[in-house]
């Protein structure tokens, strides 16, 4: 999702991020930071994504950064980090002027591991919407708001067995779900597959900031078509990430 290619290239095949290519294949917020000058600011809780921890971190050099590891692994710290993660969020949606963010929120897939997919889950999920929406009025109630164009895309990397975890090639495991708006997108489904590749494709195109074919990106901006991808066969033993 973050670099724009699938792990033939940027070398994830799991949680664990040794052996990555990710100087070469880099998230697009250090992209941006790093060619442009971009104001790019992610916020997240997960290790691997943001320090250097199982061969992380995936986000090399945003511009902001915010770090908020959970106290216990459990649901609860996993909520409260997710409540600490969001409340910085806002803040900085408010006061600074982001020109592109990453705001993870890890409290439902960690629900899910820890106690399955039942009401817990569904309560994990309905805390997350509302912290959406605090991210949402953040971003509206700026002041130059009116004269601003926000592009928002909310995404999941996959889903989750009934009893709880991810990995197999199960729909219900390998389904995810993107939803965007933003003055680039009309009403309605975009035409054609979305890709997870595709989402960071459509952030360089968000931002009117063409993609350098040397970039060998595998993602294309959404309702463009996109080659079809080359199967890479996995190293034995390790299926790819969604990443």
């Amino acid at each position: 999702m973050v670099t724009g290619v699938g792990p033939a290239k940027h070398g994830v095949w799991g949680n664990n991020l040794t052996g990555n290519r990710l100087d070469v294949f880099p998230d697009f917020a250090t992209r941006l930071a790093r060619q442009d000058g971009r104001r790019t600011f992610v916020a997240a809780g997960w290790d691997p994504l943001v320090v250097q921890r199982d061969g992380g971190p995936l986000f090399r050099a945003p511009a902001r950064l915010s770090f908020v590891a959970p106290t216990a692994h459990t649901t609860a710290a996993w909520d409260e980090c997710d409540e600490q993660i969001t409340a910085e969020a806002v803040h900085v949606l408010t006061v600074s002027d982001p020109e592109v963010s990453f705001v993870y929120l890890g409290a439902v897939d960690e629900t899910g591991h820890l106690e399955g997919c039942g009401e817990t889950y569904r309560e994990a999920v309905v805390r997350a919407d509302e912290r959406l929406g605090r991210l949402l009025a953040a971003v509206r109630g700026r002041a130059s708001y009116a004269e601003e164009a926000w592009t928002v895309l909310v995404v999941t990397d996959h889903g989750h067995v009934d009893a709880g975890g991810h990995g197999g090639d199960t729909p219900e495991e390998r389904t995810a779900w993107l939803a965007g708006c933003g003055p680039h997108f009309p009403p309605g489904t975009p035409a054609g597959t979305v890709r997870h590749p595709d989402v960071a494709a459509q952030v360089y195109a968000s931002l009117g900031r063409p993609i350098d074919p040397h970039w060998t990106l595998d993602g294309r901006p959404f309702g463009q078509p996109a080659p079809a991808p080359v199967p890479v066969p996995a190293p034995a033993g390790l299926r790819p990430a969604g990443v």
